[in-house]
């Protein structure tokens, strides 16, 4: 813990699969692919990497004469180099940018990140190809960052810096009884006490469950005896109801009747 840091000091792809970089086994395939990668960094690059900028999430349609606008700012630059694909020659929306003093690298990787540049949002860090020790790149499984869509987050970055571990006492041991044997016995002796009280509360649930039961069954027929009772007086409420409606029926067809014959005659 004393050696902690947020910003991994040397890359390792089973501690970048994890967020406190505590991981002890690997949780995806693609760590277990750049944890037998032997990735070495390409030779045909050149410059200082310690004077080298990394800026990535660019528009595609961002040209080099953009990033000499923008990043020229910070200071003089000596070169910039736009990655593209090698058969398109399109860009893959990341580029290198190197200066010619520390001081214009500082001030750039502190106030260029999260700069808007032709409506997207850029990431600015420091080369990490030659100068991280161990560095695996991301299509390797590899990296920095990443989004949660994907199930692949690598932590100790800029964009994703480690969080620090929470120091929890060791319990796991005592509580499976994997300690000493002192603490085992005790465990054993805890285990005979529950089981003790557990039996205790069975059996008194026992006899006070035929009381509830009583209780419960006289709640349940006065309840039901109640029901019972106005569904019989619903019913005979409707049948009174039908007969004065047949009643009423009957007298108007017999007055109807009645005065048929009266017109008749």
């Amino acid at each position: 813990m004393n050696d902690w840091a947020p910003i991994a000091k040397e890359y390792d792809p089973l501690k970048a699969g994890s967020i406190d970089g505590t991981d002890e086994e690997p949780h995806d395939r693609a760590i277990w692919r750049a944890m037998l990668a032997r990735y070495v960094p390409n030779k045909g690059v050149t410059g200082d990497p310690h004077l080298t900028l990394f800026v990535a999430r660019l528009n595609l349609q961002t040209t080099e004469e953009k990033l000499k606008e923008v990043f020229s700012r910070y200071g003089d630059i000596r070169k910039i180099r736009l990655v593209r694909d090698l058969i398109t020659g399109f860009s893959k929306g990341y580029a290198f940018i190197e200066y010619k003093e520390e001081r214009a690298l500082l001030k750039a990787h502190r106030d260029a990140n999260r700069l808007v540049i032709d409506q997207h949002e850029v990431f600015v860090d420091f080369e990490l190809e030659r100068t991280l020790k161990g560095w695996i790149p991301r299509r390797l499984g590899g990296g920095f960052g990443g989004k949660k869509e994907s199930g692949q987050l690598r932590f100790g970055g800029r964009d994703r810096p480690f969080r620090k571990p929470i120091n929890l006492p060791n319990v796991k041991n005592d509580f499976y009884g994997e300690g000493s044997a002192e603490k085992r016995n005790w465990s054993r002796e805890g285990t005979r006490d529950w089981r003790t009280r557990d039996r205790e509360h069975e059996r008194s649930r026992e006899k006070r469950g035929p009381e509830r039961e009583r209780s419960w069954g006289w709640g349940d027929s006065e309840r039901e005896r109640d029901s019972k009772e106005e569904r019989s007086r619903g019913r005979e409420r409707k049948d009174r109801d039908r007969k004065d409606r047949d009643r009423d029926r009957s007298r108007e067809r017999d007055a109807k009747k009645q005065r048929d014959d009266d017109k008749h005659r």
